[in-house]
């Protein structure tokens, strides 16, 4: 009777182990799969969605660990959930990528226009300043302040525009139309502080 209680035991943990590992390789191919369809995002996720690629990060190093422990059961349990994750974590760098190519061309078209008028403005602020400067005199209206801030002003807005110029080589055109605009307005303002008509 203890003869056939211990083979019985034996024989349920053979089909115990049996089980296990028939629960291995399908939770190991499910992991596969999920890395996989993961790193296929991977590089547009980091970009445009990194909060999300973290969540899914940790969701994954969770099944991991539930497979390293030989929980095969809840790995496939879990897997389900990690994989609608990484196809919405798909879905959203997908759409924030077309967004921002949208952005990108629209910088792009506005760039042409903002190349020519701001070389312009800040030419005419140079000669305006250099006028005021050279003369005995200030017009009614500007300060001897106002032309001094003119002076630095036109300094960094130089550099400012030499910036854009370089992002917009680089081929990064939200920038250099972020930082082309910046200088616009400072511009804008030192010519009204200089008795300037801007238009």
């Amino acid at each position: 009777m203890k003869k056939q209680f211990v083979w019985l035991l034996a024989a349920l943990m053979t089909v115990m182990l049996v089980g296990c590992a028939n629960d291995k390789v399908p939770a190991q191919q499910a992991i596969a799969g999920a890395e996989a369809a993961l790193a296929s995002v991977r590089d547009a996720a980091q970009k445009y969605a990194p909060d999300t690629l973290q969540t899914v990060d940790a969701q994954l190093a969770q099944i991991k660990d539930m497979f390293a422990k030989g929980d095969y059961k809840s790995v496939m349990a879990n897997i389900g959930s990690l994989n609608s994750a990484i196809s919405s974590l798909k879905d959203t760098a997908t759409a924030k990528q077309a967004e921002a190519e949208q952005a990108m061309a629209k910088a792009k078209d506005a760039w042409s226009g903002v190349s020519n008028d701001v070389p312009k403005m800040v030419a005419a602020i140079q000669s305006r300043v250099d006028i005021l400067s050279k003369s005995g005199h200030l017009p009614k209206g500007v300060t001897k302040d106002a032309l001094n801030s003119a002076k630095s002003g036109l300094d960094s807005m130089k550099s400012a525009w030499n910036d854009a110029m370089s992002a917009a080589s680089g081929g990064d055109y939200s920038t250099a139309m972020s930082k082309a605009q910046a200088v616009k307005d400072q511009g804008a303002q030192i010519m009204q502080s200089l008795g300037m008509a801007s238009g």
